[in-house]
């Protein structure tokens, strides 16, 4: 186990920006993009640290990125510490294994979803109206219970701190432009379908992701991260059981926690106790090992 990184901050770098798990530096024609430690759950910033999950939701989407160059480019230049500019060698030790090197994009404005199974606030909103985003789904359906097939559910960008908003198809295209959203849309149904279908393989449902996107130019590529236990819900195959919550590989487990101790959802966040953190890490590093044929050097 590494010594965890709650946040960066590197001298001779300019940081950009603070996200909830990155810490985003500009090097004039690129970005760094460093994957902390942190931990969100319910928008709000945890704490304590979870040894390692930059690491692995870094080496995950690596993982993916390649997986994924047949469907749609993406931002990354290279993972690979020694190939970074000069300027960042000083910091190479904290670097490797939890940072990438990206090209600068125009992000969208809005973020793509992908639901292949029925669950969070998409159960919610089905439980109220029978719909998700606007699309009318079958009657009688069951938690967790997966879908005749996948629906993209875009939402809108919140600031740190604030919800994303689900919205309709409608008001995508209005947000984006109504030829990119269509783009937007078939590619991320494009991604999801293979990575539900490779993930299955290896023992997990990808029950839904998120997705951004970035415009280099005119072409659309793939920006930030890509089906991580942070941006999906990762279920584990055997147990599966539609109906009802399911067991998860990702922060689900520090999500019960709070709701056991009926955290308000509002920050600060309460410290974790020292077995949820454990638990919370080994899930994240499960689904590295089960996804990557590999526990990688973590």
């Amino acid at each position: 186990m590494s010594k965890p990184v709650m946040e960066t901050n590197f001298a001779d770098l300019k940081l950009l920006q603070r996200g909830k798990v990155r810490d985003m530096y500009d090097l004039d024609d690129k970005l760094l993009m460093v994957a902390t430690d942190r931990l969100s759950a319910f928008d709000v910033v945890m704490p304590d640290p979870i040894p390692d999950k930059g690491k692995v939701l870094t080496q995950i989407s690596l993982f993916w990125f390649e997986v994924m160059r047949p469907i749609v480019s993406n931002h990354l230049v290279t993972g690979d510490v020694d190939r970074y500019p000069d300027v960042c060698r000083p910091y190479a030790d904290i670097l490797k294994g939890r940072s990438m090197l990206v090209k600068k994009t125009k992000p969208l404005a809005i973020e793509c979803v992908v639901r292949g199974y029925i669950s969070g606030s998409g159960w919610k909103s089905y439980q109220q109206s029978g719909t998700v985003c606007g699309i009318k789904l079958p009657d009688g359906l069951r938690e967790s219970e997966r879908l005749p097939e996948p629906i993209f559910t875009p939402s809108t960008k919140a600031e740190l701190g604030a919800h994303d908003e689900n919205i309709d198809f409608e008001r995508a295209a209005e947000i984006v432009g109504r030829p990119l959203a269509e783009r937007v849309k078939e590619t991320s149904l494009s991604i999801y379908n293979k990575g539900a279908q490779l993930a299955a393989e290896k023992g997990i449902i990808i029950a839904d992701t998120k997705f951004e996107f970035g415009l280099d130019g005119d072409e659309l590529i793939l920006i930030d991260e890509v089906l991580t236990p942070d941006s999906s819900r990762f279920w584990p195959r055997a147990t599966y059981a539609p109906g009802g919550a399911q067991k998860s590989y990702d922060k689900q487990y520090v999500r019960d926690y709070l709701l056991s101790i009926n955290y308000d959802k509002t920050p600060p966040g309460p410290n974790l106790p020292v077995d949820v953190i454990d638990a919370t890490r080994e899930k994240y590093l499960e689904a590295l090992r089960q996804l990557a044929d590999t526990a990688y050097a973590i």
